[in-house]
């Protein structure tokens, strides 16, 4: 049975797609942010391997095919910001303040963490491009030295957070323009962050999808800069 498992070519897609429909019948049963999706998933496929005694390997075998739809998908994300481009523009100056001061505001929280739990530099550059996408963040952490494969566990655990905690953030703080809402999850959140933007409206969506791509390339130079600091 493990070795059929194992040695499935699509065994990886299938535990993978089948965590993840778990968590959206939970999280539309009982509507909780815990409920997430992606972390069912993420958990629902460490159980199983651990199980079944199946090897990351095995299962990568599988899975990485899924991981070929990550650039399209993101890609994709610029139909809702074409649809809001006068958006855009009416807000180009807010937008652009809004998103340095969040790449920023991650940067510069990193750096001082480390500072505070006495990291390594090997660890620090690990985390600094935690709050961009996989596909940017993994080229930042190994140009910098870093433990790439930390940094994307890093970055999904960042991105899964800021799915579940936005929405209660945005009421806490009394963030109530769409614009804003958007920078703010984009930017901190990348593109699981932006699924919930999408939920929460079109504007929300299309500003948080801008932000990916414009945050991402700030922090590459970011973190060039920062690397020099610790």
């Amino acid at each position: 049975m493990k070795e059929f498992i194992g040695n499935s070519l699509f065994f990886g897609v299938g535990i993978s797609l089948l965590g993840y429909e778990i968590g959206l019948l939970l999280k539309k049963k009982w509507k909780l942010a815990i409920f997430n999706p992606l972390l069912i998933s993420i958990l629902f496929v460490m159980g199983i391997l651990s199980v079944f005694n199946i090897s990351y390997e095995s299962y990568e075998e599988g899975a990485k095919y899924l991981s070929y739809l990550l650039t399209p998908a993101t890609v994709c994300l610029a139909i809702p910001l074409y649809e809001q481009l006068d958006l855009l523009k009416q807000h180009k100056k807010a937008i652009m303040i809004g998103i340095i001061s969040g790449v920023l505001t991650s940067l510069i929280s990193v750096l001082i963490l480390c500072f505070l739990f006495q990291f390594t530099h090997e660890q620090y550059v690990t985390l600094l491009p935690k709050s961009i996408t996989t596909a940017i963040g993994m080229g930042v952490s190994e140009e910098l030295g870093g433990i790439v494969t930390i940094t994307v566990a890093v970055i999904i655990i960042t991105g899964v957070l800021g799915n579940m905690i936005a929405e209660t953030v945005c009421k806490v703080f009394k963030i109530t323009h769409p614009v804003a809402k958007g920078i703010a999850i984009g930017t901190s959140a990348h593109a699981v962050g932006t699924a919930k933007a999408l939920e929460m409206g079109e504007i929300e969506g299309a500003m948080s999808s801008l932000s990916i791509a414009v945050s991402g390339l700030l922090t590459v130079i970011g973190a060039s800069i920062f690397t020099n600091f610790m």
